[in-house]
């Protein structure tokens, strides 16, 4: 059976001599592993370049739900590059924030678990520099199920990385008073605009989201984009 949707590219491996295996997020069906023919011989119809990280593909696909791997019959990319997202002042950004973005999807997404909500945030994230790494743990946590719990108050001030929620007695995973009072603003407040932390502090929130990740999903292991990204976002 053939399937059209749209996907993001998640992940290239070799296949063969010329051939590759792409791990898609595609609307439709979740993340999905796909062979592709002929990308790295000459001539190709498919070019390698338009299976860079977190590009936007319209997709023909041969449907099994007894395979683990499909093939692509047709993929064409779905946005054109406008002249603002070629400016070099934002492309070491820009790129450390795709990269970023698309190892949190690829290590945290499980094959075949459709979640078009997700996708389509995913797609059309927008926002400054400094705060999209944030929001994006945050948001794709919602999406998980693993969304720490904002019941912050006087009396349990401190996030407990472990426990998901704030608690009132200082343990290995819970975080700085500060810290967790940093993330009690970002959980209760929707525009970015009324938040004022400076650099370092948004460097150590997403280091503890990071570390929050890896206490709760299993496969989320091994994270180095986000020292990249501390370094370009300066």
């Amino acid at each position: 059976m053939l399937a059209s949707t749209p996907g993001l590219v998640l992940h290239t491996t070799p296949y063969a001599e010329t051939s590759v295996v792409v791990k898609v997020f595609t609307r439709l069906f979740g993340v999905q592993s796909y062979i592709i023919k002929g990308v790295r011989g000459h001539g190709g119809r498919i070019k390698q370049n338009m299976l860079q990280p977190l590009t936007s593909l319209d997709m023909v696909v041969y449907v099994n739900p007894k395979n683990n791997l499909n093939h692509v019959k047709e993929l064409t990319p779905r946005h054109t590059i406008t002249k603002a997202e070629q400016q070099p002042s934002n492309q070491e950004i820009d790129n450390a924030l795709r990269f970023f973005k698309t190892e949190v999807l690829y290590k945290a997404l499980r094959e075949g678990e459709p979640m078009p909500e997700l996708y389509d945030y995913v797609e059309n994230v927008t926002g400054n520099h400094r705060d999209t790494p944030i929001w994006f743990l945050l948001t794709v946590a919602h999406h998980l199920g693993i969304e720490p719990m904002d019941n912050h108050s006087i009396r349990e001030p401190l996030f407990d990385l472990q426990e998901g929620r704030y608690v009132s007695v200082s343990t290995e995973t819970t975080l700085s008073t500060a810290l967790s009072a940093m993330l009690h603003e970002y959980l209760s407040t929707f525009n970015s605009h009324l938040l004022t932390f400076n650099l370092t502090e948004r460097r150590s929130l997403i280091d503890a989201l990071i570390a929050y990740y890896q206490l709760h999903l299993s496969g989320f292991r091994n994270f180095n984009s986000h020292e990249i990204l501390h370094t370009v976002l300066r």
